[in-house]
């Protein structure tokens, strides 16, 4: 009889005409190019769905294994409404060149011109080289026409809100709020199920072809929120054992510091996902996941109560929940 246990898939590695090495070097993951962007660690995204590395039930593809446990998987009120696409989308990010200034639309909006789910995310800073920035938001109100004005006198990038970045960093980004990573950063990503950019600025490159990558910004304009909240960073207590460092409808992250060993406790509202940012843990539960290390993301069914982790160092994990 089939069962299930701490889950880790085959990472989906993205070449990326910004993208570079590090996703191997630093978070140990397979090299596909000397641009890999992205590592996808669990999708259903079309085409892009993740397949289970790990156990007895290696093989089979995240939307199989939705398919045959359900709710004991991702949690009973999750499967009523999403069924077998798992509602988010987890990723590791190499910035070696800084990406487009985009924006993605919301639930709305997506839904409508592309039958998908909206696009809210947020950034966990692993690593950052010296000067490193992100843009998210804008510096100084304005309005849709002074937004135009801006966007055709090539000026965009002079009302645009850069961020001084350090590993740890923290940022939201909901839906409608336009943002890019900077060269020089290895950002955890958490995001909505959904692959809708609308890319407004690309810096006038090019590719291996010679050609520009199309611009987005007819449908970009009305997916654009305009508001400036206090504050673009998340502010949390760094030296906290537990904290909770992103909340939203779609999901709820809490960072961790290890450096005993720790039971950590999972009530049946929905799956769980901890991603390894810094250091290695054994794990107790049975032999299906004997450790796990940097760079790794596993994906807890909703059925399981309780993990056993004994750090080999000190070490951070985020806990990511669907909240129901």
């Amino acid at each position: 009889m089939e069962y299930l246990y701490p889950l880790i898939f085959e990472p989906i590695i993205k070449e990326k005409i910004w993208g570079g090495k590090n996703l191997n070097k630093i978070l140990n993951k397979p090299r596909m190019s000397d641009h890999d962007g992205e590592s996808w660690e669990l999708s259903c995204v079309p085409d892009n769905v993740s397949v289970l590395r790990n156990g007895p039930l290696a093989g089979k593809t995240l939307t199989e294994l939705i398919e045959q446990f359900r709710g004991d998987l991702v949690g009973e009120a999750v499967y009523e409404e999403h069924g077998s696409i798992f509602p988010l989308l987890i990723k590791f990010i190499d910035a070696q060149q800084d990406l487009s200034i985009q924006v993605h639309p919301d639930d709305e909006l997506a839904k409508n011109r592309h039958n998908s789910f909206g696009k809210t995310e947020m950034w966990y800073v692993i690593d950052s080289e010296p000067d490193a920035s992100i843009i998210v938001g804008f510096s100084e109100p304005l309005n849709v026409s002074q937004y135009l004005d801006y966007v055709e006198n090539n000026k965009l990038m002079s009302i645009l809100n850069r961020e001084r970045v350090q590993p740890h960093d923290v940022f939201f980004i909901p839906a409608g709020r336009v943002h890019t990573i900077g060269k020089g950063l290895i950002i955890a990503e958490i995001q909505q199920t959904s692959d809708v950019t609308y890319r407004i600025h690309d810096f006038d490159r090019v590719d291996t072809k010679g050609s520009k990558r199309e611009l987005h910004n007819d449908l970009a304009i009305e997916a654009i929120d305009f508001t400036i909240p206090d504050s673009y960073k998340t502010i949390y207590k760094r030296s906290s054992s537990e904290q909770v460092i992103g909340t939203s409808n779609y999901f709820t992250t809490k960072r961790r510091l290890l450096n005993k060993s720790t039971t950590l406790n999972f009530d049946h509202s929905s799956c769980t996902v901890l991603m390894c940012i810094e250091g290695s843990y054994d794990v107790s539960y049975f032999d299906e996941l004997p450790t796990i290390s940097k760079g790794d993301t596993v994906l807890v069914p909703s059925c399981i109560e309780e993990l056993r982790l004994k750090p080999k160092s000190n070490g951070i994990l985020l806990e990511i929940k669907i909240p129901y």
